[in-house]
């Protein structure tokens, strides 16, 4: 796996072996930011299961300012720095070693982009678009991209937010929600 764009552009990434985590693959991990904007200027990055960190990484290299990764398990932590070394500006991610429920209570915004690849999808992404949205660590333009597995059906709306895009790859699904007019 490697960096797909961006300042860290072709850099290599580590991953962890086994079933723990499931590392975005470079080819969805490259639509899914053609689907948001392919670069940004500045901003804030949440990633909620941060796995190997890739997504995160991606997003600074692409032009994010600064990265919040959350992960729970001790061998993805490891890696995860490993992989922030790589990008030798390691100052602009901060690794919280916990799950992302008890994370909640310790996040401040605001947060421009979101990601949520979380191990059980469905409930848990409603669950933490609400609990994100309670907090006031959202920013108002801010963008929640969701990686689920293909069968997984997510709903229009979720609180404040819709549905604005979805695209099938194999067997992922990447859903994307902006905050709506709805109020």
């Amino acid at each position: 796996m490697r960096v797909v764009a961006g300042q860290y552009g072709g850099r290599n990434l580590r991953t962890l072996d086994g079933k723990l985590t499931r590392p975005t693959g470079d080819k969805v991990r490259a639509a899914m930011f053609s689907m948001i904007g392919p670069f940004f200027e500045g901003g804030r990055v949440l990633d909620l299961y941060a796995g190997s960190g890739g997504l995160a990484i991606e997003a600074i290299s692409r032009g994010m300012s600064s990265a919040v990764l959350v992960e729970r398990d001790r061998k993805a932590q490891a890696i995860i720095l490993d992989n922030i070394e790589m990008t030798k500006e390691s100052n602009k991610f901060t690794l919280l070693k916990m799950d992302a429920k008890r994370s909640l209570k310790q996040l401040s915004g605001p947060f421009d982009l979101v990601f949520l690849d979380p191990p059980y999808a469905k409930e848990t992404v409603q669950n933490d678009i609400s609990g994100l949205d309670n907090l006031q660590v959202l920013s108002d333009q801010v963008v929640i991209v969701c990686e689920t597995d293909a069968s997984v059906e997510l709903p229009v709306v979720i609180g404040a937010f819709e549905l604005i895009r979805q695209k099938r790859y194999g067997i992922s699904k990447v859903t994307i929600y902006k905050r709506g007019d709805h109020d």
